[in-house]
């Protein structure tokens, strides 16, 4: 016998029922990007080293030892499996010269990847939803975007302020951050004794990253360390001030966060974060911000731009965790066919209800395995469908097939003709075929 295969670590797959869970959360974010007339791109999975070294910057995180980089064995490039989306989006905007008709909203959803140690919630291939205003400079698509999560997270059932809740701040401009990023350098250096390793080592390259350490030893001066906000100029706290009086406007509660930064150099202004304390240390969901000055850094004309990234997986968990309990989506009709003899013609009639829009599964099998009637229903019952479809020896004769109620308790049974399969189509259709709630 063969050796069994398994999966990469941190690689996972996504099985019935499970992915039905996934089928339902995908099409309400298709809906919603729809209703906020954003349309989707595609990106290549695998990218150019460079494109995340010179986009994400060369010491984050992502870049020094999440990546998953290799050789192109063909012709010695050096590639890299996506481990984020924004870096390829603007990548293929300035390559297709894509905003030259002017702005775009855009949103992609796909698999990304990081090597890191697999955790619940946190696992080495993994989705994400990104979403993307590009060409955009006002604080206006900032809000809209904020908004625009408050919105997905009603429609998926979270209640706002007890399941997320939502933090911002400003990152400011270039010049601001740099007297912000010399501020930070002398107040650690004063307390350099109590620095570990890894801040020690971010010191000079990226001091920002400090305030993210969730070393208790280090608490005390990360929290007098001295704030961007102290160093944003008039046009930067309007930016964020005008962001706020949306907000404001909508009743959306919030709170100003200053230590909140990103991970990627190219933010700038604008950055929030939905976070959750349903799902222990994993308590971001969402994250986003502005980065005006990525379309330069990867070739491009100065462009604004503003978008958030979405992990599904992590997302999935807190709906598990609090959200609604979404039932797998099961056929309108189960066909029951004792005799192969009349697959000629059952067939051709549950192709006539499929392209009716009708949801049919039609039981299976050769010789003993076809099953004997009362067989064949109890699997009719069991696949959750509203109704049977028995095509017997009796109904056929007749040139009609019987249709049995599954589900209202009363086993009411109806001869429907099989010459007009249109004409009673519908009747098996439920009121609102999406997938159901609990």
């Amino acid at each position: 016998m063969a050796e069994k295969l398994t999966a990469v670590k941190g690689m996972n797959d996504i099985l019935p029922p499970e992915s039905a869970r996934w089928e339902w959360f995908e099409d309400k974010v298709r809906a919603l990007m729809r209703r906020y007339a954003y349309a989707n791109v595609r990106t290549p999975v695998v990218e150019p080293t460079a494109l995340f070294v010179r986009g994400l910057g060369e010491v984050t995180d992502i870049v020094e030892k999440e990546m998953y980089s290799f050789t192109d064995s063909m012709n010695g490039d050096q590639l890299t499996l996506r481990p984020e989306a924004t870096a390829g989006i603007v990548r293929a905007m300035v390559e297709h010269n894509a905003l030259y008709n002017g702005p775009l909203r855009v949103w992609t959803m796909g698999a990304v990847f990081r090597h890191e140690r697999p955790q619940k919630g946190r696992y080495r291939q993994f989705h994400q939803i990104d979403v993307e205003a590009l060409g955009y400079c006002g604080p206006d698509v900032d809000a809209e975007q904020i908004l625009m999560c408050r919105t997905l997270w009603h429609e998926l059932g979270l209640v706002e302020g007890e399941d997320v809740r939502l933090e911002i701040n400003s990152l400011g401009q270039a010049e601001e951050r740099r007297q912000h990023r010399e501020a930070l350098i002398a107040h650690f250096e004063a307390h350099a004794s109590v620095l570990d390793e890894d801040a020690r080592r971010r010191l000079h390259s990226n001091p920002l990253r400090i305030l993210d350490s969730k070393n208790p030893a280090m608490q005390a001066i990360v929290e007098s360390a001295p704030q961007l906000m102290s160093f944003l100029g008039e046009a930067s706290l309007a930016h964020l001030n005008a962001v706020r009086a949306i907000l404001d406007a909508a009743g959306l509660a919030y709170r100003v966060n200053p230590r909140l930064v990103r991970g990627m150099d190219y933010y700038n202004l604008t950055v929030f974060e939905w976070v959750t304390d349903k799902l222990g240390s994993q308590g971001t969901v969402c994250g986003g911000g502005r980065y005006d000055g990525l379309f330069e850094q990867l070739g491009g004309k100065p462009t604004p731009a503003v978008g958030w990234g979405l992990g599904v997986e992590r997302l999935l968990l807190l709906l598990e965790a609090v959200g609604p309990v979404i039932a797998p989506p099961v056929p309108d009709a189960y066909a029951v066919i004792p005799d192969a003899a009349a697959l000629p013609v059952a067939m051709c009639t549950l192709q006539a209800l499929r392209a009716a829009g009708v949801n049919v599964q039609m039981h299976a099998g050769t010789g003993e395995g076809r099953g004997s009637m009362k067989s064949q229903l109890k699997k009719a019952d069991a696949s959750g469908a509203r109704h049977a479809l028995i095509f017997g020896a009796d109904e056929l004769a007749q040139k009609l097939v019987a249709v049995k109620s599954l589900r209202d308790g009363s086993g009411q049974q109806v001869m429907q003709p099989l010459a007009d399969v249109s004409g009673w189509a519908a009747t098996l259709k439920p009121a609102h075929a999406d997938f159901s709630e609990s």
